[in-house]
């Protein structure tokens, strides 16, 4: 495998990133918001109002009143009042599946333009029959979109991190974040989850004929994140520390069946006949 023409692969397709606005502005509004805007108005109306009395959050409180015994339990019961509890769950675990729609819609939309970008811009046919391997070419479009995609989960977490313990010190005195979970969802779940997005994306991008086509096939790994988000909300399903771990183990084992599925069809003939 060539290093030199794989990383010359993924430096070229992150700066085509860079230079269209219609992959990467979406990029960064849905973490601002998920990561900065949303938890800053929570902490921030927590601050001066009781959640409670304004209503929507019947739901939440019933999941808080019905936990399991155990440590959350306990923790929820030593704070001092309901807008504590609510403030603690929300922070701490309410927007723990939010932080995978993050790594997905990032890998997403990146390498959704992987096959089919190389296409509109009509340098396919070039890059199929340069004399580097298809595994060279593949792990490279891959590479594309896991660094741009894991260091917008990191760097959003870290602010995400930064909002919640400065607006909530006054309120608990003392720093909430992280939790082992947040720990486990950052690092053990984020890399693998971009990569099972990219693997399935760069798939279909090399399927079909246009972006907007291979981004809304791609979209459609999302769902199942959307589900978490809910169970988690609705206290269907929490993700704790050992969830985290085996949807970790989960995700690893797509992906190595996405590898394989990929390297059935991994030819350069075939690409060509099928995209030029």
């Amino acid at each position: 495998m060539n290093k030199k023409a794989m990383w010359s692969i993924a430096t070229k397709d992150m700066k085509a990133i860079s230079s269209n606005i219609q992959i990467w502005l979406p990029m960064l509004i849905v973490p601002i918001i998920l990561g900065v805007v949303l938890p800053s108005a929570l902490l921030i109306s927590a601050r001066f109002f009781d959640l409670a009395a304004i209503g929507n959050t019947d739901t939440i409180v019933n999941v808080i009143q019905d936990l399991p015994e155990g440590t959350l339990k306990e923790v929820l019961g030593e704070l001092p009042s309901l807008n504590h509890q609510l403030i603690y769950f929300f922070m701490l675990y309410g927007f723990t599946p939010f932080f995978m729609i993050i790594p997905a819609m990032a890998s997403s939309v990146i390498s959704a333009n992987s096959f089919v970008g190389e296409k509109e811009r009509k340098t396919l046919e070039s890059l199929l029959f340069a004399p580097i391997s298809m595994k060279t070419i593949f792990i490279g479009k891959i590479l594309s979109a896991f660094i741009p995609a894991v260091l917008i989960t990191f760097i959003t977490a870290i602010l995400y991190g930064i909002v919640t313990n400065l607006v909530a010190y006054p309120m608990f005195e003392k720093i909430i974040f992280p939790t082992w979970e947040w720990i486990i969802l950052i690092v053990w779940i984020t890399p693998l989850l971009s990569i099972l997005v990219i693997l399935f994306n760069v798939i279909i991008s090399a399927k079909v004929k246009g972006y907007q086509e291979a981004y809304q096939l791609g979209s459609i790994i999302v769902l199942p994140i959307v589900v978490l988000v809910v169970s988690q909300l609705t206290g269907l399903l929490f993700l704790s520390n050992a969830v985290l771990i085996i949807i970790g183990f989960v995700l690893l084992i797509l992906n190595v069946i996405l590898i394989q599925f990929a390297a059935k069809w991994n030819d350069r003939f075939q690409l060509s006949e099928q995209q030029i």
